[in-house]
């Protein structure tokens, strides 16, 4: 349990600042996570790592000569937002292209990938090699589904020493995507971890039982087993990972135990001199091992092993020296220090001019995310359990940061000086959510939520159909950026008939107080029906059993925001209110 905190809801950003005080000749502050201190050749590569926090040393603690150029440090378990990718890397960057590297979760393709997009529009070269090295989370002919664990370590140095070795962008990453087809890692857990100011862990393993299979988010494992001796946990873990080793995989491996949160490392030690043993008689040779806590989980009571295959060009990166917080090998010259201030005013993004309008509609429209910010807190802590059933259980916390923060921005908008259109509200709104929030839902909601600003306008009234078109809109940007499909068990099964039942109603001239309730009586509906799905994206995906029986909370949580909005829009249609 974490026990040291003064408000939870801050401690990912507390700890980071504390992170970067106590490690000032390594890492300098910046508005999204941290970047080195120390200089970097023009023209280097720069490596930047990420994703959410609770996890250290990864990700912060990875950045420094040898690894990484900076790292996006997203929320407790939840990932960065696309602006804070955004801005981390224009501090990190040095002119030879940028190499964005992490875990293979959905919400960190969406917002890195946002980011990668408008770092090329500006002409900053940017290129992503995700990490997919847990062997648990998907079957070998789906490699590229896999979740990243542990493995992050491996990819992260090797792209690190070869950038910092002056190689092309090209060849950081074509050495990247090569160690990561040559990593593979399988992890247990022996109990969940918990969130900070949660009273109870994620999950529970049963008592002399272990979880194989775990994620780092909390995630628990896909199936229970009874807790084996050291020498049985050594031969299982050695024997999977050598099942689905690389086809060009040669006899000389590097060993990588990994300590999840609570492990001792005396325990971590014992053993890894099994699993040496059973290398060795599986004939390979160990190569530059590593034990202990390398890539954690908060308090997670758990471990993983990591096997990457060398050849000899991958051997001379994984050798090379670093000096970085949490990781330091062989010997480096210290580089002259960077100018800080310069690094956090190169993060300063432009600020697109308000659009004025009338401040009913303004007030209008920040008083529907009042109802949605209202809805979510209410139904916080349930979101929660259902999402800790096969997932790292965050979609309640995280809904309640992203509508927190929408809700107080456009508040803060309509309230202004100079009031705001109705357009600027929301996607100052979404801006909010997507920052704060992070994880999928974060991206997801955030961009929705824009997407509907744009499709309103600017106007002085709205009839019905603008809300159909932007519920459309919303709709087209939820189902473009996150992939989901009928049937996946997201929020898009609730979605997609909330829309139809939007459409139906809005061409039968049906007034809108009674098309939104229809759509929301549909969506719940839809939502509570996902139950019966087994799901084929996100974290819950590799839990597919477990899920079963269960709505999926991003459904859940659309059909019940999608009432509080026809609740409230009736509200304010009763007061005199425009559409």
């Amino acid at each position: 349990m974490t026990r040291i905190f003064d408000d939870p809801s801050n401690f990912a950003s507390e700890a980071l600042a504390g992170f970067a005080a106590a490690n000032r000749q390594y890492v300098a502050p910046v508005d999204g996570g941290v970047v080195r201190s120390t200089e970097m050749n023009d023209g280097q590569v720069a490596l930047v790592i990420g994703g959410g926090s609770g996890h250290y040393p990864a990700f912060a603690g990875l950045v420094g000569q040898g690894i990484a150029a900076g790292s996006v440090c997203g929320n407790m378990f939840a990932s960065p937002s696309a602006s804070q990718v955004y801005r981390v890397v224009k501090a990190a960057h040095a002119g030879g292209g940028v190499l964005l590297s992490y875990g293979n979760y959905a919400g960190d393709v969406l917002h890195f990938g946002q980011a990668q997009l408008r770092l090329n529009a500006e002409g900053i070269e940017t290129r992503t090699v995700v990490v997919t090295d847990d062997i648990a989370s998907a079957p070998i002919e789906e490699l590229s589904s896999r979740r990243g664990i542990a493995g992050d370590l491996t990819v992260f140095k090797i792209a690190g020493a070869a950038a910092d070795a002056g190689l092309n962008l090209d060849e950081v990453e074509r050495l990247a995507k090569k160690t990561n087809y040559r990593t593979r890692s399988l992890g247990v857990a022996f109990d969940g971890c918990t969130l900070p100011g949660a009273g109870e862990p994620l999950f529970h393993v049963p008592e002399r039982h272990m979880s194989l299979g775990l994620g780092i988010h909390g995630e628990p494992g896909i199936s229970d087993h009874a807790m084996p001796s050291a020498s049985e946990l050594a031969k299982l873990l050695v024997g999977r990972l050598l099942e689905d080793k690389p086809d060009d995989a040669g006899n000389r491996v590097v060993p990588i135990v990994n300590g999840l949160g609570t492990v001792k490392y005396e325990e971590l030690f014992l053993l890894f001199g099994k699993i040496e043993a059973q290398l060795k008689d599986a004939g390979l040779e160990t190569v530059e091992p590593e034990c202990g806590e390398l890539v954690t989980s908060l308090d997670m009571s758990g471990l993983s092993l990591t096997l990457l295959w060398l050849d000899d060009e991958l051997e001379q990166h994984w050798s090379a020296p670093a000096d970085t917080p949490a990781y330091r090998k062989g010997h480096l010259e210290v580089r002259p220090h960077r100018d800080v201030e310069q690094l956090a005013e190169a993060t300063t993004a432009d600020v697109e001019p308000p659009t004025t309008a009338a401040s009913g509609l303004s007030t209008g429209a920040a008083e529907l995310l009042e109802a949605l910010r209202a809805v979510v807190v209410e139904h916080e802590e349930e979101l929660g359990k259902l999402d800790a059933i096969a997932g790292d259980g965050d979609h309640g916390i995280g809904m309640r940061r992203g509508a927190d923060a929408a809700a107080d921005a456009a508040r803060a908008a309509a309230d202004g000086e100079s009031s705001v259109g109705v357009d600027r509200l929301l996607i100052e709104a979404g801006e909010a959510w997507a920052e704060k929030a992070g994880g999928t839902s974060g991206a997801l909601w955030g961009s929705g939520l824009i997407a509907l600003g744009q499709s309103l306008g600017n106007k002085d009234s709205y009839g019905s159909d603008d809300g159909l078109a932007a519920a459309v809109a919303f709709s087209q940007a939820i189902t473009n950026l996150g992939k989901a499909e009928p049937g996946d068990k997201t929020m898009v099964d609730a979605l997609l008939p909330y829309i139809a039942v939007f459409t139906e109603h809005n061409h039968s001239g049906a007034p809108l107080e009674q098309t939104l309730t229809a759509a929301a009586e549909q969506a719940k509906e839809a939502a509570q029906a996902t139950a019966e799905l087994r799901p084929k994206k996100g974290r819950a995906r590799p839990l597919a059993e477990k899920s079963v029986g269960h709505p999926d909370p991003g459904a859940v949580s659309f059909g019940l925001i999608a009432s509080a909005v026809a609740q409230a829009y009736k509200d304010l249609d009763g007061k005199g209110a425009q559409a």
